[in-house]
């Protein structure tokens, strides 16, 4: 093993999610999905997102379901029915799942998040306290996977989340672990700015397309960055995996994107060139994971651009500047409306 694969193994130690919380996670997501699946009409549960790809990060958010409702109790709803929207479906269900998750955690309570309910539990475990999102979901008539709530519009959306967790799941054992180490590398990487680039999905699509069999830890993760950040640089969309949904959107702006992954895509493949010297692979891969890496012989130029790219609260004293400390705090939204309690 080189260094950087040692290096990077160490980020991975700090990146990935701890044992308890994510135990829980599942747990309450399987709550949720026993509970929703007695909501009238309802038809079927699924998972999706992190919990079946393996790839929850620290600290552990949120567990993603959905709940398939039967079209024959419900048929004016969504563009295959009378075009109802989903917004008072979506209230019912939450006012169906507080009271029903409250009889085991009696702290619990149901929002709205752009999908559809969001549950919140208020009892942390090893100080994270996971929550739930599930989809309130319709068959499609005419194309494959489901109708989706946009909360945010009220309006539906195609989308194919139990094709995903196929997708970012198939494979042979070593491919399959190689690209869960990928994308939660790729995520810790993300979440390390104030405004991330990228949406989790985001990162997985590009890991599901760009890590290939045989690849290592190190040549798969700067295969990704190195492979998104020239099809952002190009203009080129990433389309749906599962050719359902719309492109997969950016979280900033293309050429802010473009640089981030260049970057770190410049910086992953500078420790490949020097493996065997680990002082330059640390300054390499602090470049990467700056919160998670620390630069053995900083330069002083380098170490302040640093600052300033991670786009975090500073200091003028943090740059060499005299003066008062200014400090920019970053903005983070919950759910968008209260259902429930």
């Amino acid at each position: 093993m080189g260094h950087t694969e040692e290096v990077l193994n160490e980020v991975r130690r700090q990146i990935d999610a701890h044992p308890e919380p994510l135990a829980e996670a599942r747990v309450r997501l399987a709550l949720v999905r026993s509970k929703a699946i007695a909501f009238p009409g309802a038809r079927r549960t699924y998972t999706s997102g992190s919990i079946p790809q393996q790839t929850f990060i620290h600290p552990v958010g949120d567990g993603d379901g959905g709940v398939v409702l039967d079209r024959r109790a419900y048929p004016e709803l969504g563009p295959d029915g009378d075009n109802e929207t989903p917004k008072a479906v979506t209230e019912d269900m939450c006012a169906h799942l507080g009271p029903a998750i409250r009889e085991t955690y009696p702290k619990a309570r149901c929002r709205t998040s752009k999908r559809g309910p969001k549950l919140f539990f208020g009892e942390p475990v090893d100080g994270q306290d996971p929550t739930v999102d599930m989809v309130m979901a319709l068959p499609r008539k005419d194309g494959a996977g489901l109708w989706i709530p946009n909360l945010h519009t009220n309006t539906w959306e195609a989308s194919h989340p139990e094709r995903h967790v196929e997708l970012f799941t198939a494979g042979s054992p070593s491919l399959r672990r190689t690209r869960r180490r990928v994308i939660r590398l790729l995520k810790g990487w993300n979440k390390q700015f104030t405004e991330p680039g990228f949406s989790s999905h985001n990162l997985s699509v590009w890991a599901w397309e760009f890590v290939e069999p045989g690849m290592g830890l190190t040549t798969a993760l700067r295969t990704v960055l190195a492979k998104a950040a020239s099809r952002v640089e190009s203009g080129t969309a990433t389309p749906d995996p599962a050719k359902v949904s719309k492109n997969v959107q950016l979280l900033i702006a293309r050429s802010a994107a473009a640089r981030r992954l260049r970057a770190a895509a410049d910086a992953v493949a500078e420790a490949i060139e020097n493996d065997q010297d680990r002082d330059a692979v640390l300054s390499a891969l602090a470049r990467v994971f700056f919160d998670y890496v620390d630069d053995p012989a900083p330069s002083s130029l380098a170490s302040k651009a640093a600052i300033l790219r991670q786009g975090k609260p500073i200091t003028t004293t943090a740059l060499g500047l005299q003066g008062v400390a200014v400090t920019i705090p970053s903005t983070r939204a919950y759910g968008d409306g209260v259902i429930d309690g």
